[in-house]
């Protein structure tokens, strides 16, 4: 279940957050306070906004990608 000031966070946010709802990659348009709710979107489908629920949504981890040595001996990250 995610919180709704998390959730506040992830709206307002320029950086697409890694959120699904109901195993689906989702994008969070708004969240509603009083209903305990967000109106999304599937990034498969934007068309087809819903509004869900915040217990309905989860956050996966952030994933790091180590990438080989560079030009310069070191790892990059992304």
């Amino acid at each position: 279940m995610m919180n709704i000031q998390r959730a506040q966070e992830i709206a307002a946010s320029p950086v697409l957050a890694d959120v699904l709802c109901n195993g689906v990659p989702i994008y969070i348009q708004h969240v509603d306070e009083s209903k305990g709710t967000a109106r999304i979107y599937s990034l498969d489908e934007p068309e087809n906004e819903q509004e869900v629920a915040l217990a309905d949504l989860i956050e996966q981890e952030s994933r790091q990608i180590i990438l080989p040595v560079n030009n310069y001996g070191t790892t990059d990250t992304i």
